[in-house]
């Protein structure tokens, strides 16, 4: 019996709250059906998720980051290139890409806020995975019926 892969690509920027994502996409996709993917930060993330989809492997492809305002650069541009190159890649190869690409407009890092986001990550994981078993089950059902 054959089992519906998913990929799931996680920026190393803020990781003690992007990997949070991931357990929360676990909860709901057994971990022998995800491949887990690092990469350095949210620009990465497109082009390997655009990568892994070509393969054909995956039924979906999720991506987590945490683009915060580092005071050096406008951390909201890199969150809207990141989400549109996530989109595009979907668009471009034809497997859903889900993007759980936070970029909280009050974030400072304390244990407060961070405890916050901690938790908001583990919930948009879950969210993830709730996007994939159902684009997946919708798309399977619209190829039966063609």
């Amino acid at each position: 019996m054959t089992h519906t892969r998913y990929a799931f690509i996680k920026a190393n920027w803020h990781s003690d709250i992007v990997d949070r994502a991931l357990e929360g996409f676990l909860e709901l996709i057994p971990a022998d059906q995800v491949d887990v993917f690092d990469v350095p930060g949210a620009f990465e993330m497109p082009l390997l998720a655009r990568d892994l989809a070509k393969t054909g492997q995956y039924a979906a492809v999720a991506c987590a980051a945490f683009v915060v305002d580092g005071g050096i650069y406008r951390h909201d541009f890199v969150a809207q290139a990141v989400v549109d190159g996530l989109m595009r890649a979907g668009l471009d190869t034809g497997v859903p890409v889900l993007s759980v690409s936070l970029t909280p407009h009050q974030y400072q890092e304390t244990d407060h806020h961070n405890a916050i986001y901690r938790a908001h990550f583990v919930e948009k994981g879950r969210e993830a995975a709730q996007a994939a078993l159902k684009i997946t089950e919708t798309r399977a059902s619209v190829t039966r019926a063609a």
